[in-house]
């Protein structure tokens, strides 16, 4: 069931002003009665309709058929006496919120009847009035025809639509904890044996300094490449979890620029093929970092990138023809380059910048590391 503060139906094709002008209409119709008890009945049947409407919404169980009876009934009467015919929708946006379909389908059909056989006795009873709402009359039938089953259509849907959600969200969660999991095993099978082993090498090799130096030498070099074995399978399982290539990145570099209206070039081989996965990353956070800083303080035209690979190194040129850099704050740690260098300090990359009246130009170094077997 919906909140009792839902008793002006949502998303149903009629905006909340015209529901509330159907409450306020039936003071219209009963103002028009000749006599004063008539008058007196007419509000009293409107105020006690609105109060089981509500408790109809707080109320669970058969007390929710009870609410709904006592509206059916002060909907054919305020039918029968003053041709007000419009209750008869509010009751079809409940009936609609029943999701028990014997009860729903039930309600409906009670409903419907009833609702058909007041407005045709009144028809008879009181042409002059019927005739005169005949349109509205037309739509409130429809109304109570098809709005219940799109109600009950709708809240269904929403219901396995939250379901669906819900179901998305315990996946994310066990999503999340089997690759926690995995990366615990990854972390205890690479680091956990290699750092044993360290520890008691490390021992070893103080237990020998004095008394066999050269062993102890030994020691210590079989720690060194335990040690970059260790950071090498590291880099590798950081490089699987979170890596993103440099074309991909180029791709966004791209989008970024032509965003800004800035032209964009670029030359030499973009794939990377003897780049271990974890530098490549490195690489590409670095251009992404570059390429917002011209597009945010060079006011350049153009923006050249390339790309040397050597035997010795990588070189990532960034050329823009912009304002150039004027400070030493501007070329040292300004414009996120600080941590640019940071980043490549962990690749044993370099960067250097020159800068000049016609632009800006960025070199990124990284050396190509020799594969330890």
């Amino acid at each position: 069931m919906q909140n009792w503060f839902h008793i002006f139906p949502k998303n149903t094709g009629l905006s909340f002003y015209i529901w509330l002008i159907f409450c306020m209409l039936p003071f219209y119709f009963i103002f028009r009665a000749s006599s004063t008890w008539e008058i007196v009945f007419g509000i009293v049947m409107t105020v006690l309709f609105f109060t089981s409407y509500r408790l109809s919404f707080l109320s669970s169980g058969w007390s929710v058929y009870l609410w709904v009876s006592i509206d059916m009934l002060i909907n054919i009467v305020m039918t029968w006496v003053f041709g007000y015919v419009y209750f008869s929708l509010f009751l079809a946006f409940f009936i609609g919120n029943v999701q028990n379909k014997a009860g729903f389908l039930t309600l409906y059909v009670i409903h419907l009847v009833t609702t058909i056989t007041v407005i045709g006795i009144g028809f008879f009873v009181q042409m002059d009035m019927y005739f005169q709402q005949l349109p509205f009359i037309i739509i409130s039938l429809i109304g109570v025809i098809l709005l219940p089953f799109n109600m009950y259509n709708r809240i269904k849907r929403e219901k396995l639509e939250g379901q669906l959600e819900d179901a998305n969200e315990k996946i994310s969660q066990l999503m999340v904890i089997e690759e926690r999991q995995r990366i615990a095993r990854d972390l205890h099978d690479t680091l956990g044996q290699k750092l044993s082993l360290i520890g008691l090498k490390s021992d070893l090799a103080s237990k020998l300094v004095t008394v066999n130096p050269v062993t102890a030498k030994n020691e210590i070099n079989d720690i060194q490449q335990t040690a970059r074995t260790a950071l090498k399978e590291v880099r590798e399982m950081v490089s699987d979890m979170r890596g993103t290539g440099l074309e991909d990145e180029l791709v966004h570099v791209k989008q970024i620029l032509d965003a800004a209206q800035i032209g964009f070039e670029v030359d030499g081989d973009t794939n990377l093929t003897e780049t271990p996965l974890f530098v490549e990353h490195v690489l590409s956070m670095c251009l992404k970092e570059a390429v917002t800083n011209v597009v945010k303080h060079s006011q350049a035209t153009t923006c050249h990138i390339i790309i040397n690979q050597s035997l010795d190194e990588l070189l990532i040129k960034v050329k823009d023809n912009g304002v150039g850099m004027t400070t030493i704050e501007e070329t040292s740690d300004g414009h996120g380059l600080s941590g640019m260098r940071e980043r490549l300090e962990f690749v044993n990359g370099s960067m250097d910048i020159s800068s000049s009246s016609d632009g800006t130009t960025l070199n990124i170094h990284v050396p190509n590391v020799i594969q330890q077997t």
